[in-house]
């Protein structure tokens, strides 16, 4: 279905505005949706998505002009700047080398793959092209995450030796039969789902150290069994798939600098309440703890230390605000707007090519790997 075809460019008046496509109608594309409409600066123009009814919908509420049935077609337009990608991992990777070859930029949602080659396929696709690709990695701009980013830069902790990153849920399997529990389609279960967040967020707060290797067990013994599951995210595909993907995953990870991170996510588990995050960081001379307790926004952080020889514990009042998805794309955006501003001749976008979503992609697949094959696997 496609209400118009491909539309001509903006014209002069218009060309400060960034022209958006996209992809996707459930949680996350709409997120994108609403975000990218949100925002100074650019115009969406064109949806995509293959549920008629809620595609008619969105066009009608967020006045977007043109609406396809096929992302193939959308992509195809030759007057769009950005492509937003908000479907099944599975088709993340297709539809972003289209975009990118094609000359938009792609703002994806998260992971960046189903697996670390058809990642890095992405980013050299993004790199060939010079156009920026990123990740909706959405949750290291709370305002609390980036309050104690600030902290860290300001009073560090000295050498961060270990942190523990965890995603847990008492039951939340995101779709029982839908394309969340296929291997196929989604790569993986909570790890890739939850995990990838916390797995970021850890990372960033770390000053981006490399994983270098991993030790790691996965199980699936209450999602086989049928139990575990969670509300049905609006857009999932209800096949009836066979539960294949796991519902617990832990992993050790070694970095580079000599440091460690315990990594855990969960859909399903009897343990804690029905949604709790955690990051706690390790250090020689003081350590945090973010913790976000069925989505809290206030309360989340306690900072440890040591003053005259005595320890001490503080909480930041941080009072958390939603708009995440908001804040990832309007620095998607000011890259965008950075780069086109630079002199031809060099690379426009170095740097925002995808490179650390992708790493975090090569992390996912050795702990998969690692607990497939039961032992310690490098990360490539």
């Amino acid at each position: 279905m496609s209400s118009t075809t491909s539309q001509p460019a903006a014209n002069q008046n218009e060309t400060a505005e960034l022209r958006v496509g996209v992809i996707g109608l459930g949680f996350a594309g709409t997120t994108h949706l609403d975000a990218f409409t949100a925002l100074p600066g650019a115009r969406v123009v064109a949806l995509a998505g293959q549920e008629p009814a809620r595609l008619a919908e969105l066009g009608e509420t967020r006045q977007v002009e043109s609406l396809y049935a096929d992302w193939e077609e959308l992509v195809a337009r030759d007057d769009l700047d950005i492509v937003s990608i908000g479907v099944p991992n599975y088709l993340h990777h297709p539809i972003a080398v289209a975009a990118l070859t094609g000359g938009k930029h792609v703002f994806c949602e998260k992971p960046l793959a189903t697996d670390g080659d058809l990642a890095a396929e992405m980013v050299a696709a993004a790199r060939d092209n010079d156009r920026v690709l990123e990740v909706a990695y959405n949750h290291r701009r709370r305002a609390d995450v980036q309050w104690l980013r600030s902290h860290l830069d300001s009073a560090p902790f000295g050498s961060i030796y270990h942190a523990r990153a965890s995603w847990m849920r008492r039951a939340g399997v995101p779709g029982m039969g839908s394309w969340f529990t296929n291997q196929a389609l989604a790569g993986g279960g909570p790890l890739i789902d939850l995990g990838s967040h916390v797995l970021d967020i850890a990372l960033y707060l770390m000053d981006e150290p490399r994983v270098t290797s991993v030790s790691a067990v996965a199980y699936g013994e209450l999602g086989r069994a049928g139990r575990g599951g969670g509300r049905r995210l609006l857009g999932s595909v209800a096949d009836h798939h066979p539960f294949e993907v796991e519902d617990f995953a832990s992993a050790l990870l070694r970095l580079d600098n000599g440091g460690s991170l315990r990594l855990e996510a969960s859909w399903a588990s009897y343990s804690k309440a029905f949604e709790d995050i955690e990051v706690e960081l390790l250090g020689a001379t003081g350590g945090a703890r973010l913790h976000v307790d069925n989505y809290s926004t206030k309360d989340t952080l306690t900072l440890y230390s040591d003053v005259e020889g005595a320890p001490t514990v503080a909480r930041p009042d941080v009072q958390v605000p939603g708009g995440h998805h908001r804040s990832v794309i309007q620095e998607f955006l000011a890259a965008v707007a950075a780069g086109a501003d630079r002199p031809a001749g060099e690379p426009r976008y170095a740097g925002h090519h995808g490179e650390y979503s992708l790493h975090r992609s090569r992390v996912l697949d050795a702990v998969y790997q690692s607990a497939a094959e039961n032992r310690e696997v490098p990360v490539a």
